[in-house]
C-alpha cells in the first residue's frame, strides 16, 4: 500500500484565521507546528521566489519534530523554470537547502513547475534532461501545463528519466493539459489549483500588470464540493495498490479552503472515519461538521 501524503501549498496565510488557525495567537505560536498536527506534508512555495538559507530548513525541522511522518516538498526557484537562466551558485543554494531536509529524513521531493509556455519538444526535453542532471539524487516532480505533455512520447520520456509527472487540476483554458491521474514508476503527485475559470481568465488578462496580493491569488479561490473530493478519492483508491507514494497538494488556499478540502479528502480515503481537525474549522465549513471529531477548543499561547 502506498504512503499517502496530504497537505497544502504553503502554510503561512493570514486569511486562514479563524477558519484553520486560531484567531488569537500568542508570541510563541508556530503556524507550522500547528499545521503539522493535522497534515503529514506541506509544499514549500516560498523557495520559488527566493533562495532559502539552510538554517531556515533547520528551523522547519524543529517545528515539526513532534510529527514523525511529516515531510516537505520544495518548489524550485523560478530562475530554473520561468527565466531559465541560472549559475552554479544557484544550484548550490538549492542543493544545500535540500540536503538539510534529506539528512533530517523529511524530504519528499523537488517540485519543478514550468509555465504554460513550456511545451514538449526536443528543446524543452533537452533542457529538462540537463536540469535533471543538476539535481540528480533527489526525487523530482515536474508540473507542466501545455497539453503537448500529455502525449505518450512525453510520458515515456518522464518514465525514462524517473521524473514524476504531476497531475494538475485547473480550469481547462486554451491548450492547457487536462486533469488526469498520472503514475510514474510507482509515484504520483497531484496538485489541485481549483476550478475558478473566471478568476483564471482575469489573471491571464492582467498578466504583467501591478496587482494586489488578493488579486494575484483570486484565481485560486475555489472550494471543492464534497462530490468533487469524493471523486478524487475514488481516483486515488483505484491506483494506490502497488504504488510507493502519492502526494496530494491543495493549492486553493484563499480563505482556508485548502485545509478544509484536505480534511475532507482524508475522510474519504480513510473509509469515512471522523477526522481530527481544529474545532473552528468544523464550525466554519458546514460540509465538515459531520466528519469532524468532537474536540474541545485548543489553547495556544
Amino acid at each position: 500500500m502506498a504512503k499517502i501524503h496530504i497537505g497544502t501549498a504553503g502554510w503561512s496565510y493570514k486569511d486562514w484565521a479563524p477558519m484553520f488557525y486560531p484567531q488569537k495567537q500568542g508570541v510563541d505560536f508556530s503556524k507550522l507546528s500547528y499545521y503539522s498536527q493535522y497534515f503529514n506534508c506541506v509544499e514549500i512555495n516560498s523557495t520559488y521566489y527566493q533562495y532559502a538559507h539552510p538554517g531556515t530548513a533547520l528551523e522547519w525541522l524543529k517545528k515539526v519534530e513532534k510529527s514523525d511522518d511529516f515531510s516537505f516538498t520544495v518548489k524550485l526557484h523560478q530562475d530554473f523554470t520561468h527565466k531559465r537562466e541560472y549559475v552554479k551558485q544557484n544550484i548550490d543554494a538549492v542543493r544545500s537547502l535540500l540536503n538539510v531536509l534529506v539528512r533530517g529524513e523529511r524530504f519528499g521531493g523537488l517540485l519543478i513547475q514550468f509555465p504554460y509556455s513550456f511545451p514538449f519538444n526536443s528543446v524543452t526535453a533537452n533542457y529538462l534532461m540537463n536540469l535533471n542532471d543538476e539535481f540528480c539524487g533527489y526525487h523530482k516532480f515536474i508540473e507542466v501545463r501545455h497539453k503537448s505533455w500529455g502525449s505518450d512520447e512525453a510520458l515515456e520520456f518522464c518514465r525514462e528519466w524517473d521524473l514524476v509527472f504531476a497531475s494538475i487540476d485547473q480550469p481547462q483554458i486554451g491548450e492547457s493539459l487536462p486533469f488526469k491521474l498520472y503514475t510514474i514508476n510507482g509515484r504520483a503527485y497531484i496538485r489541485l489549483h481549483g476550478r475558478n475559470e473566471e478568476g483564471w481568465l482575469n489573471s491571464i488578462s492582467n498578466f504583467g500588470n501591478k496587482q494586489t496580493y488578493e488579486a494575484q491569488n483570486e484565481r485560486y479561490r475555489y472550494l471543492y464540493s464534497s462530490g468533487e473530493v469524493a471523486e478524487l478519492a475514488q481516483l486515488i483508491k483505484q491506483v494506490v495498490d502497488g504504488m510507493r507514494e502519492v502526494f496530494v497538494i491543495f493549492n486553493n488556499h484563499p480563505a482556508g479552503n485548502a485545509p478544509a478540502n484536505a480534511f475532507e479528502l482524508i475522510h474519504y480515503l480513510e473509509e469515512k472515519v471522523k477526522v481530527n481537525m481544529p474545532p473552528q474549522t468544523g464550525n466554519y465549513f458546514q460540509s465538515l461538521k459531520p466528519i469532524s471529531k468532537n474536540l474541545q477548543a485548543e489553547l495556544w499561547g
